[in-house]
């Protein structure tokens, strides 16, 4: 990792077609301002950004690596988050699999919001509707969006108490990819399977390790070990775990543009992802795309 201003990357980061607050080439301005030298744009199961910020990247002189973040299940592990880098992102099977997960995903959040409007209504405050909710979001509709529009009516201050009083009570549980197919999705896409901030499915070590172990028999290429999520002892043993199986290193912010105190390009303590984790990535990303022509 580096401090320096030069050189530096993000390849963890939300455009507003998922739960970031910013459209795609605000990210790239963002990133331009930032310094650094490519993101990777990875909303959460769709990439409608993707073109919006390749295009920008391409005017601003940032490069723009076309990404996903997938939410699955590996075993008893839910919401366990994979990251898809360098996928074809125009891949018709991918955009229709994706189609079917905005439509459950949209379902999922018409039920969350009934409860969030019959817990307000026994507040006395008014209904939410889901139209009102819609206009936060540029793609599919999630939890981040209702907080928003519960923002704008004043019912609370900000996401995280948005998600404390209301949300986390009225969750309706999620659908997830199965972890072989989506790891077998990425990679049939061209594309390389990263486990995205690892402590968030376990911070015991021994847990961990077997884990990702299993996870490297089914396919998984890399270890996001540099992330917001793990502390700096946390990031060494993530890093000697991916040396051990061979696995690619990156790091990301995970940035929304919501978060207090969270920058783009940034990590815990002020660090920078350095720009050296790129070249890794893009050699295997080069690899996948020739092994599919």
């Amino acid at each position: 990792m580096t401090t320096e201003q030069t050189a530096t990357i993000d390849l963890h980061v939300h455009s507003s077609f998922s739960d970031g607050a910013f459209t795609p080439s605000h990210l790239v301005e963002l990133a331009a301002t930032a310094g650094l030298r490519a993101i990777a744009i990875a909303d959460h199961d769709t990439v409608a950004g993707v073109a919006e910020g390749i295009a920008a990247g391409a005017k601003r002189g940032i490069e723009v690596i076309p990404a996903i973040e997938l939410s699955v299940q590996f075993k008893a592990y839910k919401d366990v988050h994979l990251l898809g880098y360098g996928i074809d992102w125009g891949d018709q099977g991918l955009l229709d699999q994706l189609h079917r997960l905005r439509e459950q995903r949209e379902h999922r959040s018409h039920d969350i919001l009934a409860a969030v409007n019959e817990r307000l209504a026994g507040e006395g405050r008014a209904a939410i509707g889901f139209e009102e909710v819609g206009r936060h979001a540029r793609d599919a509709i999630g939890r981040p969006h209702i907080a928003r529009a519960m923002i704008g009516r004043g019912y609370v201050d900000s996401v995280e108490e948005a998600f404390r009083r209301y949300l986390v009570p009225c969750n309706v549980p999620k659908r997830y990819w199965p972890m072989d197919d989506a790891i077998a999705t990425i990679r049939r896409l061209g594309g390389v399977a990263v486990l995205a901030h690892p402590t968030s499915v376990s911070t015991l070590r021994p847990e961990l390790r077997t884990i990702i172990a299993e996870l490297a028999g089914l396919g998984l290429d890399g270890v996001e070990v540099f992330n917001n999520l793990a502390l700096a002892e946390e990031m060494a043993v993530l890093q000697r775990i991916a040396g051990d199986l061979g696995l690619v290193v990156t790091g990301g912010s995970d940035f929304h543009g919501i978060e207090e105190g969270l920058e783009m390009g940034r990590g815990r303590g002020g660090i920078r992802f350095d720009g050296a984790l790129l070249a890794p990535l893009k050699t295997l990303i080069g690899q996948r795309k020739r092994g599919r022509s």
